[in-house]
C-alpha cells in the first residue's frame, strides 16, 4: 500500500477565518519585500507599473480603459512572481544544468513575456487613437 497524503498531515494549514488571512497577507507581503530586494526584472516592471500607473490615470480614457492599462502592468508583475517562484523551486532543488530545470525556467520567462506583449498591446489599442485624435 502505498503512502497518501492527507490535508491534517500539514502543519500549515490549520489557521482559519482571519487568522488565515493574516497570515496569507503577511506571506504575501514577505514575498513582494523579497522580489523587490531579490529580482532586478521585477524591480523593472514595478518601475514601469509606477512611471505608467500616473499617466494611465490621466489620460482622456474611460475608466474602464485606465482600468484595464493598470491591470496589465498588474498582470506582468504578477507572472513575474510565479516565474521568481517557479525558479526558486528549481534552484532549492539543484544548480546542477538539467534539461527539465532550463524547459521549466524557460516556460515562466516566456509566460512573463506574453504577460508584457499583452500589456503592450492593450497599451497601443487604447492610445494609439488618442495620437490620430491629435494628428
Amino acid at each position: 500500500m502505498k503512502d497518501t497524503y492527507h490535508i491534517d498531515q500539514n502543519p500549515h494549514k490549520g489557521n482559519r477565518g482571519l487568522v488565515r488571512a493574516w497570515h496569507a497577507a503577511k506571506n504575501s507581503w514577505h514575498g513582494l519585500v523579497f522580489a523587490f530586494r531579490e529580482e532586478s526584472a521585477f524591480r523593472q516592471e514595478l518601475t514601469l507599473f509606477i512611471v505608467l500607473t500616473p499617466i494611465a490615470a490621466v489620460l482622456p480614457v474611460s475608466l474602464f480603459e485606465k482600468a484595464v492599462l493598470i491591470c496589465s502592468l498588474v498582470l506582468v508583475m504578477a507572472f513575474e512572481l510565479l516565474n521568481s517562484s517557479v525558479e526558486a523551486a528549481i534552484d532549492r532543488i539543484s544548480f546542477d544544468h538539467h534539461d527539465l530545470s532550463k524547459r521549466a525556467k524557460d516556460f515562466g520567462s516566456a509566460a512573463v513575456m506574453l504577460a508584457l506583449l499583452i500589456s503592450f498591446i492593450l497599451w497601443v489599442c487604447v492610445c494609439l487613437p488618442l495620437f490620430t485624435k491629435l494628428s
